[in-house]
């Protein structure tokens, strides 16, 4: 397993996990404790135990998307639920903003998750019998908010999610990703500064998922929000995710970054996952980039550090100087050869295809 710290971090994560363990079976507790957590699987099998999360330990900080990521039956849905304790852990901790909600009582968890934590599902769950807008003020109404309130946020949400015009709808009169909309609408409707979501594209057509993964970016870039995001789609992976978490039978095969995850496979089994995804689609300008040697001449045109190599590769491989790269002030911090981009694209390939 590996995972990346970021060690120049000062602030406080958002969401932290430690050690956390789900094993399922009558005599989970007393096998895990005399496992002394070295968990392994097969073993607990053969005694009668499912291992749905093996030792997960990780943080999340504000703003951040995490996507979880695997196969089916690999333990990415179970580690969310254990994170909203939906589903009680085995053992472990897991601390929101500092509180551990593994020894809170019902009354602080229900309160946690009314005020803190927003939820999309798969499933839509729409009440079929309410309006787009009464669904999404709906859970304001739990909470006591009035109805004149609720349904003005609810119609704020709305706007939100580019339902306008929709909102006296049934949920039977809408498409499935008009639906998703308002199932994400009234997950943040309560205003959430953590949101999880649980494979909430996966039931949609292509056309319409690339749709959804537009405007949750879009969302994103306007709420900002601490994002746990379960999928078992790579490539929605790698478009959406700050950092991916890679799991396989409850285990975190690898936790990094986009990039360093396709560049850096930690394990054989996370080097399958990436060998098909083309480079250029994940890779940014500033995990490419080398220092500027002050012996070339540069190219007078520049490229953003942030930049997608997809995007930025026809300029870079036609230019007969390296390009020099810059951050968002303009500031030059590295440079880009064509050469190099071009072993980055196919060079490891090729060597992999003749070993």
């Amino acid at each position: 397993m590996s995972s990346t710290t970021d060690s120049a971090r000062t602030d406080a994560p958002v969401i932290q996990c430690e050690s956390v363990y789900k094993i399922f079976g009558n005599n989970a507790k007393r096998l895990l404790k005399q496992a002394n957590g070295m968990v392994d699987a097969a073993e607990f099998e053969k005694a009668g135990c499912i291992v749905g999360v093996n030792n997960a330990s990780f943080e999340v900080y504000a703003g951040e998307i995490l996507i979880i990521m695997g196969l089916s039956g690999s333990g990415k849905s179970t580690l969310l639920r254990c994170i909203s304790r939906l589903t009680d852990a085995t053992d472990g901790k897991v601390f929101i903003e500092g509180e551990n909600i593994m020894s809170m009582r019902n009354r602080q968890l229900i309160n946690l998750r009314r005020n803190k934590m927003g939820m999309v599902f798969q499933s839509f769950a729409l009440l079929p019998h309410k309006t787009v807008v009464e669904n999404i003020a709906f859970p304001l109404q739990v909470k006591g908010v009035s109805t004149k309130e609720s349904m003005q946020q609810a119609r704020e949400m709305i706007d939100l999610v580019s339902l306008t015009g929709r909102e006296n709808y049934f949920p039977r009169e809408l498409s499935g990703g008009q639906q998703q909309r308002v199932g994400i609408a009234r997950s943040l409707a309560i205003r959430p500064d953590i949101w999880f979501l649980d494979e909430p594209f996966s039931a949609l057509d292509p056309l319409i998922r690339k749709e959804m993964q537009d405007e949750f970016l879009r969302l994103q870039g306007v709420l900002g929000k601490t994002i746990l995001f379960v999928t078992h789609d790579f490539d929605e992976a790698l478009r959406l995710a700050d950092r991916i978490a890679i799991m396989k039978d409850g285990v975190i095969e690898q936790l990094d970054t986009p990039a360093n995850i396709v560049l850096n496979p930690a394990t054989e089994y996370v080097r399958k996952f990436t060998e098909d995804v083309p480079r250029e689609k994940v890779l940014k300008i500033n995990s490419v980039m080398e220092p500027v040697d002050r012996n070339l001449a540069l190219a007078n045109a520049t490229v953003k550090d942030t930049a997608v190599l997809e995007d930025v590769a026809e300029l870079i491989l036609n230019a007969d100087n390296p390009l020099g790269v810059v951050d968002d002030n303009g500031s030059l911090i590295g440079m880009v050869r064509s050469s190099h981009i071009i072993n980055v694209l196919f060079g490891a390939r090729s060597d992999q295809s003749q070993a």
